[in-house]
């Protein structure tokens, strides 16, 4: 299911919605924009400053966000000795992906190189406690490579 735009300007009909608390919302929406390209569609701003809720396009791809709000279980990855959660943004070009994320403020995880499942990818971890994977397909890998390669890794000792 494709997502669609309301007459008010709402994405609708997306399955899933990923939803971010960050300790500084505003300061992430200005980061999300320099080092991914997003695009912020509105914010919910109290009289206090703190943001409600806020919505950013990636891509295609919508993201909210808001700030941090302990009394209602809204903590940021600091708050709760970091996150696991990850996410995967696909790229025209990895290394100048990484390249933007690193100025704009991200630090590297991973270096971009070519992996085994035919990305060349590399991992960035942003200044609000998540890691982003930049994804450029290269080739497409059935997952019988896919497993045999990681298998022959592990075997290895290389993972």
């Amino acid at each position: 299911m494709g997502a669609k735009q309301t007459e008010k300007g709402r994405a609708v009909g997306l399955t899933v919605q990923p939803h971010l608390t960050v300790h500084d919302a505003k300061a992430a929406i200005d980061f999300y924009v320099k080092a991914f390209g997003a695009v912020e569609q509105f914010r919910l701003v109290e009289p206090s400053g703190r943001v409600g809720h806020a919505e950013i396009k990636i891509g295609d791809s919508l993201l909210m966000m808001n700030d941090e709000y302990p009394d209602f279980g809204a903590r940021c990855p600091a708050a709760i000795g970091g996150s696991p959660v990850m996410f995967r943004i696909e790229v025209a070009d990895a290394d100048a992906a990484v390249e933007r994320a690193v100025e704009a403020g991200a630090t590297i995880v991973r270096p971009v190189k070519d992996e085994f499942y035919g990305d060349r990818m590399g991992m960035v971890a942003c200044p609000f406690g998540y890691r982003w994977s930049l994804a450029q397909p290269k080739e497409v890998v059935t997952p019988e490579d896919m497993q045999k390669s990681w298998t022959k890794m592990l075997e290895s000792g290389q993972v």
